[in-house]
């Protein structure tokens, strides 16, 4: 349980940072602004056409009688929104980080920095940075997207939808963002994502520490744009407490093309605190 205790405590130490270094503090909210545009657009969107998409889905409930056709359809529509939330808030961090790697990669530079060793270099040109962080930003959300579904199919579950369902979705949040997030400092120091995924799998409190608190404050709405420059530098941290310099070259920052698809099936095992198989090692 300390691994919790130390997991929050690195997203505290990166806010405390950016708070110590306003510049670069302002510097990371331009993309996070960026992204915030974009999303809140597609959510009201949303929150205007969920009602519409639900009885477009559901005309065998038309001759219903009162109050089950207003019932279903309430509680579908409710339903597509969270779900569209639930999306939004995983995907949010892959977008952000998208459209500020540059941003990103400078401010997780300067921190490695400020806290002395050698600076890890990526040695790549930027189109071939940006070009591996999309192509892992959609693996990951292939994989947030089947457990989002699963997640979602068990939270019809009498009981168990109540209260085990959210608990694994704030888990499933916690653990993709610190994975997204420690992966600006990680593929800088040469780790592909099975790399990345195993590593966060064998410190899975310290990894659910440092994310579930910051995918809950991303619920509150403009909190996310505020938190990301200090949530890059505090994942920065505790990706240098996760490798260690022992482990700085531990890949080439390019392989990973041939990566196993099955992978990720031990993720939300290890999320759960089930213990890996052989296959995910």
């Amino acid at each position: 349980m300390r691994d919790l205790g130390a997991g929050f405590g690195y997203l505290v130490q990166g806010q405390r940072w950016v708070g110590r270094h306003g510049r670069w503090f302002g510097f990371g909210l331009l993309p996070g602004l960026i992204t915030l545009v974009l999303y809140a657009a597609a959510l009201v969107g949303l929150g205007y056409g969920a009602d519409d998409l639900v009885d477009w889905a559901t005309p065998f409930a038309d001759d219903w009688s009162s109050p089950w056709l207003g019932l279903l359809r309430t509680t579908l529509t409710v339903l597509v929104f969270g779900f569209g939330l639930f999306l939004a808030v995983i995907t949010f961090t892959a977008v952000t980080l998208l459209v500020g790697q540059p941003f990103y990669e400078s401010l997780s530079e300067e921190v490695d920095r400020t806290e002395g060793g050698e600076v890890p270099e990526p040695g790549l040109p930027l189109w071939r940075e940006l070009w591996i962080s999309a192509r892992d930003s959609v693996r990951v959300l292939v994989r947030v997207g089947l457990y989002s579904l699963l997640l979602f199919a068990l939270g019809f579950v009498p009981v168990l939808g109540q209260t085990v369902v959210p608990v694994l979705g704030f888990c499933v949040t916690g653990y993709f963002l610190a994975e997204e997030l420690t992966a600006v400092a990680l593929q800088r120091r040469g780790m592909v994502l099975k790399d990345r995924l195993a590593l966060l799998r064998g410190r899975r409190l310290l990894t659910l520490g440092f994310g579930v608190p910051l995918g809950l404050a991303f619920l509150v709405p403009f909190v996310a744009v505020f938190l990301m420059p200090g949530a890059v530098a505090g994942a920065t941290l505790l990706a240098r407490d996760l490798v260690g310099p022992e482990n700085e070259d531990c890949g080439d920052g390019e392989s990973g093309d041939g990566e196993d698809a099955g992978a990720g099936v031990t993720d939300v095992a290890g999320v759960a605190g089930v213990t890996p198989g052989p296959a995910a090692h």
